[in-house]
């Protein structure tokens, strides 16, 4: 059984509507729904995907129980409890008090989908025909296809082509490209169903971290896997975790950081005790997808355990403010020549470091596209200031419009972030690819110094106080 959709076909010159990129997935919020721009609770009914939570329930813990079980929102707001700082006064709870088993399964359904389900079971005609594109646009995406593997491959082009749907048309053909759908006996409906929900519960009202980020994460995560240093060491297994977990590891992102989850108290901070605070709640949602859709349901149990472990020892690596830990150890083993990628240890920690690489590789890709995504990146900086600066919360570093600019922004992130980290990348795979990076990143990194009308010079001693800041606001 073949499942297709068929969306509207949009010139190239023109960006993609709003009711094909709309909103998909994300955390609903009770008082503090103003702080992310959320809708009127009202129009909640109207939002996709993951977690909402309702404010007259009684324990937050539960909404992780079994991945991130999706809880749909019957209140939503308590403006008799508002103050002026919306997120201290909510109380994030979950409806476990109900006793009606049919309700309970409802729950792992996010209210778009429960009310799909509700309509394909009342006989409810589909109002999207079938097919994904037509044969001109389908025809210029395949095309891009074959060149999947080049570092220039241009994903904001490739995202207009397939009309908003990069991220499910390349995870599906790189899946398929590497024989992982018939070697692992997927199930192809399952398949479609997760890649499908996957991308919705990327915000797409995020500048940045969003659908287009993890597809464009996801295609140079296959660009590594290539390196004749992992090709000829790593396991279909291996491959398989290395692209789900770069098409998963930014899941149902909020569009602000840890830092400000946490001094807004907000509920995940303190589920995951302030730690990799929303590395844990991407690896939790793409266990809760994996369970929902049962991709990995013909799987032993065990295989299907070690196998969401695994794939959350991959995303909790993404954790930038553990990025000289890794660096460290990194650095170690080449200093020891002592990695082996016969040992699968060995081999999953270069699946962490290549998917670290891979996240933030935006400043090693040619100039037209760094660009792009070094102003969306930081659009989403200064977005989260302007919601603190309105809140009366203090600014946090690098997001204040006022006192930064994208170009001294990029030049910090590439000297203490970026360039430690693909120096040593490049020492472990000393390859075209690798030198092509430290090329655009060199090139990028000048371009960025020439906009700037007052260079400021760099102290040793501001160092560590800056390299701080980037941990801190990624």
């Amino acid at each position: 059984m073949e499942v297709c959709y068929q969306l509207p076909v949009l010139p190239l010159d023109r960006p993609v509507p709003k009711h094909v990129l709309s909103r998909r997935g994300a955390i609903s919020f009770s008082s503090s729904s103003s702080l992310f721009g959320a809708p009127d609770p009202r129009q909640l009914s109207q939002r996709r995907g993951a977690i909402s939570y309702d404010s007259s329930d009684q324990t937050a813990l539960y909404i992780r129980m079994l991945g991130d079980v999706r809880v749909r929102s019957q209140v939503g707001f308590e403006p008799e409890r508002r103050s002026s700082h919306p997120y201290l006064c909510i109380d994030f709870r979950t409806l476990h008090s109900d006793s009606d088993p049919e309700r309970r399964v409802h729950r792992l359904l996010s209210f778009q989908r429960y009310l799909h389900s509700s309509r394909l079971l009342r006989g409810v005609p589909q109002q999207i025909p079938l097919h994904i594109l037509d044969e001109d646009y389908t025809g210029q995406a395949r095309c891009m296809l074959e060149k999947v593997g080049n570092w220039n491959f241009d994903i904001f082009l490739f995202d207009r082509l397939t009309n908003g749907n990069s991220l499910i048309t390349l995870t599906f053909h790189l899946l398929n490209q590497y024989g992982l759908v018939e070697l692992f006996q997927l199930d192809m409906v399952k398949l479609w169903r997760f890649l499908v929900m996957v991308q919705e519960d990327y915000h797409s009202d995020n500048p940045y971290h969003n659908a287009v980020h993890a597809a464009d994460v996801t295609q140079a995560m296959y660009c590594y896997l290539r390196e004749p240093m992992l090709a000829k060491s790593l396991t279909s297994k291996d491959i398989l975790l290395g692209l789900l977990a770069a098409a998963t590891h930014d899941l149902d992102h909020p569009g602000v950081n840890q830092p400000f989850l946490i001094k807004t108290d907000h509920y995940l901070a303190t589920l995951y005790r302030n730690t990799s605070v929303l590395e844990n709640h991407h690896w939790k949602s793409a266990v809760g997808l994996l369970r929902e859709t049962g991709l990995f349901s013909h799987l032993p149990a065990e295989d299907r355990l070690n196998m969401e472990r695994d794939l959350g020892s991959l995303i909790l690596a993404t954790d930038i403010s553990r990025q000289n830990d890794y660096l460290s150890r990194f650095r170690l083993h080449l200093d020891q020549e002592n990695l082996c990628m016969s040992t699968a240890s060995h081999r999953h920690f270069v699946l962490q470091m290549a998917l670290k690489c891979a996240d933030i590789c935006n400043p090693c890709r040619p100039w037209e596209l760094s660009k792009q995504w070094s102003e969306k990146v930081t659009e989403e900086f200064f977005q989260q200031g302007d919601i603190e600066k309105k809140h009366k919360l203090e600014v946090s570093p690098l997001c204040d419009r006022e006192m930064n600019t994208v170009g001294n922004i990029q030049i910090g992130f590439m000297t203490y972030v970026a360039e430690p980290l693909f120096a040593e990348w490049a020492r472990f795979c000393d390859t075209r690819l690798s030198q092509t990076m430290l090329g655009h990143m060199g090139l990028n990194k000048a371009s960025w110094g020439g906009l700037q009308q007052e260079p400021a010079p760099v102290s040793e001693e501001a160092e560590p106080n800056e390299q701080l800041c980037f941990q801190d606001i990624l």
